[in-house]
């Protein structure tokens, strides 16, 4: 089954707060590229001879190797704009999770620090090992991702998601992404 891109365009023409439409276009653009890629590893996959799979290369192997960055490209993406949209619609249980832990400002200044860490990505979420609400900073899609985590939030680091309106300033662009969370998205992925 192909998977389809999702339209994301109800977040342009204002929607939010420091990020134009022509940075959402190129950011919808690289997302597209994302799941078309995906599509077309599931498919060459669905043929691949998986019975010589080796580390130097194999078909199969180069395939595998590539189908978490895909994966993780397409759906980190979904996350991200799915998370944006300010509003202050936190959940009870996710503000005494806040709370708990210093408060929403604290937390969110932590995310915004991990963002700064370098081009990748930050993640805010709720650990299911010591369900303690955690920040993670990973540079690629498919690497670095930590395990047995709902992800609650997902930041987009990477220059694509900024230059058109930031150039190189990722510090500017992160304040505008912490003033765009929409908070009931996080309470829903914490419920």
């Amino acid at each position: 089954m192909a998977h389809e891109p999702k339209n994301y365009d109800h977040l342009k023409g204002g929607a939010l707060k420091g990020l134009s439409d022509s940075q959402l276009d190129q950011h919808f653009t690289l997302y597209k590229g994302y799941v078309a890629k995906l599509n077309e590893i599931e498919a060459k996959l669905a043929e691949a001879d998986n019975t010589k799979p080796n580390y130097s290369f194999n078909e199969y192997s180069e395939l595998k190797r590539r189908e978490a960055v895909a994966f993780n490209g397409s759906f980190l993406h979904e996350l991200y704009f799915e998370n944006l949209g300010a509003d202050n619609g936190i959940s009870p249980k996710l503000q005494a999770a806040l709370d708990a832990q210093g408060g929403k400002d604290r937390i969110v200044a932590d995310l915004k620090a991990a963002a700064l860490c370098g081009p990748g990505w930050a993640i805010l979420t709720r650990n299911r090992r010591d369900n303690k609400l955690h920040t993670y900073f990973f540079a690629e899609h498919h690497l670095g991702l930590p395990i047995d985590q709902d992800i609650l939030c997902v930041l987009d680091s990477w220059e694509h998601a900024f230059m058109v309106d930031y150039g190189i300033k990722r510090a500017a662009y992160v304040d505008v992404f912490a003033d765009n969370i929409k908070w009931s998205e996080v309470s829903k992925r914490f419920a």
